[in-house]
């Protein structure tokens, strides 16, 4: 725009004090406005322009965003305004109310006395009586009053636009109004402003006035559309409404009611639970057919149990983690005496599990003989945690329905254990103990142990789904405990996900304490006696050990202190008040628990030939058994007699094979003919199946007795399996086997020499009571096991490395059987 080619009139220049706007609006003449003047320039402006003739000049900035404005940053056309009012507020701001006069083109703009200034032309309108401006002005008031229709403006505002007969000014009324009234972009207001012929000013308001009307013509079909959805919604909720208060009443008659009222609050406190979406959509489903259903059908009741089951699972309960490690050791401390090995690890896992929050690691796994504390370790960490204690005994389960629950088609389904478990705990994150987890088995019902595999998974479980429930349910915030008396039933799969500790049998002096500070004080208050009116001696509690116990854990001794404790009751209670304390020492124990029921250890009393005493391993821990031997006229046949199995059967075998292929340097009699002569082994309690490979030197060293004649050691046990050329192979279970000796008064151990890794598993106490021999070959077993034979051919030497083959031939030949030979023990 070119103010010189305007056909207005234009009148000499002024200098004026500008007052800057911020660009969200547009002033424009005869229209009226009151600003707030807070900025230092605008308000040094406003001063001066008081001072004079309370003229000033409006501008708006041509960047609305841009910061720190400057003389050119300004529009080239603004409104001389004049300041009617004016006050000063309290905050140091200035309020004016301003009136425009004129619209005015900027020649210059400076900055003096700290705030701007402008050289102006005043641009004066003049008057326009042509048919193009008559025409123009029609339809500017038709549009303003097709604008202004649905709007609630003053009645004179109309009356002064349809009076106005001046382009110009009506130019400018409008647009002022559109300003203050509508969201047309101050950009567009300020075109009109630059306009200085009347004519054009008008077309551009006119333009304004028709977008603003297509504007409020497309509001007004949205909101009608909105409106018609917002009806049709209302009619079908208030038909649902009807509906449902029709439904409500019809149940009522028919004696229902009480069942909608319940099944409305099942959806409520389904909508609180915190379920998954998944889970609170299959509930709803559900309660939508109970709703259909008739209170009395068999299918509700299957319905409401479903309903009630998904209610009761802990869906976001959850208990606090608290975990101190101080606090964990002296509970630890508290509750188990001796086990420092398990309890270093529990302290170690649960400091990983502080410092992760969530571990996702391996399962813990106790494992070890009953009655040692695998039990009572799960529950006290738990007490450690902070967590609820679940335990689920896996003894006999063989069906897998017992783990994932049944499908809903059968009659009288359930939820698995798993799932039942979580209910019990009513938390989402307990302690949960899987006993026995080596006495499961399977049949044609499923693996239970399979199906324990995705439980067991930190990767799967977080999706774990029971088939009566059938929706996912997390369990990686549960922590699983197993515990298990041996390993070998567990499948492998399943121990790949278990990390194992191991939990030995207690030594005589661990269950002296665990008597005194555990056993005695518990039964003294379970049988409501009082502290000072029994007295057990150590005597005592060692005769019980020795005489009525044979066990690797403290279960039965407990069993005994029990059997004590009533019958002190009863005593307490005839003698009444003139009850003194009862003392109980060794020589009374046979008053309250009958006579001993172990009268001799195992271990032999004196030295003896053809008998020798083996370690061997069992499902209650370690234990020792004699093995006898003894030579008979015959046909040449090795009997086998005492429940041996085939392993067994074989390290016979074997043994006898590597005796005939070395009874020169044995010192078998040279008269002595195996053809003619049968040889029978014997190992005690016939009716216990034993298996195991690790009876092979036990077996040769009883047999190569009775043929020599050379007594047996009576303080000495054994364990290790032989080959053919009289190597011994490493074995397994050694803890408790040498636990069982200690039981036993043994005080020499004969082991194979790649067995000495496990000798650092044993408790100092008795590693430092028994004297261990560690052999590589039969030689060194004779030599250490068998006394001095008086013929003076003394100890056995090994033969020559050169006859070696031809003694394997010989025993390959005289071999009774073929036999894979073993190369490592698997405990049974």
């Amino acid at each position: 725009m070119n103010p010189d080619t305007t056909k207005a009139h234009q009148d000499k220049t002024y200098i004026l004090p500008v007052i800057p706007l911020n660009g969200k609006f547009v002033i424009f003449p005869r229209g009226n406005q009151k600003l707030t003047i807070a900025s230092k320039i605008a308000t040094l402006a406003t001063e001066s322009a008081i001072n004079i003739e309370r003229l000033a000049l409006l501008l708006n900035p041509k960047e609305i965003e841009k910061e720190n404005l400057g003389p050119d940053d300004f529009q080239r056309v603004g409104t001389v305004a004049s300041i009617t009012k004016d006050s000063e507020q309290s905050d140091g701001t200035i309020e004016i109310v301003v009136e425009g006069e004129s619209r005015a083109i900027v020649l210059r703009c400076f900055e003096r006395n700290q705030f701007l200034q402008a050289e102006v032309n005043v641009v004066r309108d003049e008057p326009d009586e042509s048919k193009q401006a008559r025409s123009l002005i029609r339809v500017a008031t038709t549009s303003f009053e097709k604008y202004t229709s649905n709007k609630e403006i003053r009645v004179k505002i109309l009356e002064r636009v349809k009076r106005e007969e001046d382009p110009g000014p009506l130019a400018d009324m409008i647009a002022q109004f559109l300003s203050d009234e509508s969201n047309i972009l101050p950009e567009r207001l300020q075109q009109v402003l630059n306009e200085t012929t009347p004519i054009k000013r008008l077309q551009i308001v006119i333009e304004l006035l028709e977008e603003a009307v297509e504007l409020i013509e497309l509001e007004e079909k949205i909101e009608e559309k909105i409106n018609q959805q917002v009806h049709k919604s209302l009619q079908k909720t208030h038909k649902e409404f009807y509906l449902q208060e029709r439904m409500k009443v019809i149940q009522k008659e028919l004696g229902r009611g009480d069942e909608q009222a319940e099944i409305d609050e099942l959806r409520e406190q389904v909508k609180s639970a915190g379920m998954t979406e998944e889970a609170e959509d299959k509930v709803m489903k559900e309660l939508d057919r109970l709703q259909q259903m008739p209170p009395m059908s068999a299918e509700a009741g299957v319905i409401r149990t479903y309903v009630d089951w998904f209610l009761a699972m802990p869906w976001s309960k959850r208990t606090e983690n608290k975990i101190d490690l101080d606090e964990a050791e002296r509970i630890l401390e508290e509750d188990h005496y001796g086990l420092q090995k398990p309890k270093e690890r529990i302290v170690e896992y649960l400091a990983v599990l502080q410092l992760v929050e969530k571990l996702k690691g391996p399962i813990l796994c106790f494992v070890g003989p009953p009655g040692v504390g695998k039990t009572s370790l799960g529950k006290s960490i738990a007490r450690a945690t902070g967590r609820n204690f679940v335990r689920m005994s896996l003894g006999g389960v063989r069906d897998e329905a017992e783990i994932r629950g049944h499908r809903r088609t059968y009659i009288g389904a359930l939820p698995g254990r798993i799932i039942q478990g979580l209910r019990d705990a009513k938390t989402k994150n307990p302690l949960f103990l899987l006993d026995e987890i080596d006495k499961m088995s399977s049949d044609f019902r499923g693996d239970p142990a399979s199906a324990l595999l995705e439980v067991l998974d930190p990767e799967q479980n977080d999706t774990f789904r029971d088939h009566y429930l059938d929706v996912p349910f997390d369990l990686s915030e549960v922590m699983f405990i197993t515990t298990a008396n041996i390993r070998t039933p567990i499948p492998p799969a399943l121990q790949d996900r278990m990390e194992v500790i191991e939990l030995p049998g207690y030594t005589d002096y661990e269950k002296q304490k665990i008597a005194n500070l555990f056993l005695i004080p518990k039964q003294i208050k379970e049988h409501g006696l009082k502290e000072k009116s029994i007295q057990i001696s150590d005597g005592a509690i060692s005769g019980i050990i020795h005489q009525y116990t044979r066990e690797a854990g403290v279960r039965n001794l407990e069993r005994e202190i029990t059997s004590i404790c009533r019958k002190v009751a009863r005593q307490t209670v005839k003698a009444g008040d003139k009850s003194g304390p009862v003392q109980i020492d060794a020589d009374d124990l046979s008053d309250y628990l009958g006579p001993a029921k172990f009268t001799r250890t195992k271990a032999e009393e004196q030295d003896e030939v053809g008998v020798a005493t083996g370690m061997v391993w069992t499902q209650v821990g370690g234990d020792i058994v004699a093995v006898e031997a003894t030579t008979m006229a015959g046909d040449g046949e090795l009997t086998l007699t005492g429940q041996l199995q085939e392993v067994m059967k074989e390290s016979a075998q074997t043994a006898l094979a590597y005796i005939r292929s070395r009874a020169e340097q044995l010192g078998v009699p040279p008269d002595f003919d195996f053809e003619k002569n049968n040889m029978h082994i014997h190992v005690p309690e016939g009716a216990v199946p034993k298996e195991g490979p690790s009876a092979g030197i036990t077996i040769a060293t009883a047999m190569i007795s009775a043929l020599t004649g050379r007594e047996v050691r009576k303080d000495t046990a054994m364990t290790g399996e032989i080959t053919l050329r009289g190597h011994v192979l490493p074995i397994g279970g050694l803890k408790e086997k040498v636990y069982a000796a200690s039981r036993n008064n043994i005080t020499n151990i004969i082991m194979p020499e790649d067995n000495d890794k496990d000798l650092s598993d044993i408790h100092d106490e008795i590693r430092d009571s028994i004297q261990f021999h560690k052999v590589e070959n039969m030689t060194e077993v004779i030599n250490l096991a068998l006394k001095p034979d008086t013929s003076g051919r003394g100890e056995v030497s090994a033969p020559a490395h050169d006859d070696m083959t031809e003694v394997i031939d010989h025993a390959l030949k005289v071999s009774d059987a073929p036999r894979q030979v073993p190369t490592s023990e698997s405990p049974h």
